[in-house]
């Protein structure tokens, strides 16, 4: 069978969202992106931190270069962007103008946790907390450039707004015993039930400074990176268990999240499987041209301590074959293949209640 490149996939539902003749009007007015480096898009670049990238190979496939991205390309929010209408990539919130603040802007920071010590050990780093106060902060720059409070309500409420956290509170957390205690404080479904808890007040702040278009991405498989495997087996990659055990338990809790939220005025919340599409991936990887799941085009991993590319390191050319650019996170193939997906659900088990496409019409 031909493999098909993530990329044409892209450019088809990039075709029919936009349909015949000029380029419409993007699907809503502004989208907003919260998250860690998997969306990171250079919020990290100007503080002291070591979950930087940007520098060369990141940025290698991407037309601006090495922005900030820890990706070879996309991530999966620029992939989102492009397919709900957005001329432009949403820019990161650290130097962003009032136009752009009025069509939304990106305020994830790699390293970042729901619980504000998460990712400590690779110096700063703007928590989910900080964030909502960046995005608090700009609620106000949009209530001034709009006029008055109603008409930022009744922009923001049309909004898409993504976020994306969790994963550095289990990789840079709760499975990093030599600097945190977590895991010795709480079992995985304790863990779970405090990650919640606060994520739920976090998020409760986002729905009361205007968000009402909200999809919670999941933690995908931290357990299946090049920075986890425990082997590479004959019929395919064999993932910690333990680790990816409690990812699950925290994205079924994630899904009655949702649920408790749709029952407030307007809310319009979604939970994005992230886990369960990256499954799939892995369960057919020739399907999306994808042939190396078990390493990282650059960086490989714990077994020499290389996390992350190395400055101007030479990465692999076969970049499109590659499930994950370096031992964490995906290459811009997988990120698109995952950023479609979370756009216009596969299967059922994609999404819940809705896909992105069907939110921007909510």
């Amino acid at each position: 069978m031909e493999r098909v490149s993530p990329w044409l996939l892209l450019l088809v539902l990039l075709v029919a969202a936009s349909g015949p003749g000029a380029r419409a009007d993007p699907q809503v007015p502004c989208y907003f992106v919260f998250g860690d480096s998997l969306v990171d898009n250079g919020n990290n670049n100007d503080i002291a931190s070591l979950a930087r990238a940007n520098y060369p190979p990141y940025g290698i496939d991407f037309p601006g270069g090495a922005t900030g991205r820890f990706s070879n390309g996309l991530t999966t929010v620029d992939a989102i962007s492009r397919l709900l209408g957005f001329d432009d990539y949403i820019p990161a919130y650290a130097g962003a103008n009032n136009d752009q603040l009025l069509s939304g802007v990106n305020f994830a920071s790699a390293a970042a946790g729901i619980r504000d010590e998460t990712g400590q050990q690779l110096g700063q780093r703007i928590s989910f907390g900080g964030q909502l106060q960046n995005y608090q902060a700009a609620v106000q720059q949009l209530v001034s450039i709009l006029g008055d409070e109603d008409s930022a309500a009744n922009h923001l409420s049309q909004c898409i707004f993504t976020v994306g956290m969790g994963s550095n509170d289990y990789l840079n957390n709760y499975f990093m015993p030599a600097v945190y205690a977590t895991s010795r404080q709480y079992t995985p479904e304790q863990y779970a039930d405090v990650l919640v808890s606060q994520y739920t007040q976090q998020l409760r702040i986002l729905y009361n400074n205007g968000a009402r278009k909200v999809a919670l991405m999941g933690v995908g498989q931290v357990g299946c990176s090049p920075n986890e495997l425990a082997q590479q087996s004959s019929d395919g990659v064999t993932c910690v268990a333990r680790i990816n055990g409690a990812i699950e338990i925290f994205n079924q809790k994630l899904v009655e999240l949702v649920d408790q939220f749709n029952t407030l005025p307007g809310a319009h919340f979604t939970y994005i499987n992230a886990y369960g599409i990256f499954q799939d991936i892995i369960r057919s990887p020739g399907a999306n041209g994808l042939t190396v799941l078990d390493k990282g085009c650059c960086g490989v991993g714990r077994n020499n301590g290389q996390v992350t590319c190395l400055p101007f390191q030479t990465p692999c050319a076969n970049r499109n074959e590659y499930l994950f650019w370096d031992a964490f996170h995906p290459t811009e193939a997988a990120n698109i293949l995952v950023g479609r997906r979370a756009y216009s659900a596969a299967q059922p088990s994609d999404v819940h209640p809705v896909d992105l496409q069907t939110l921007a019409r909510l």
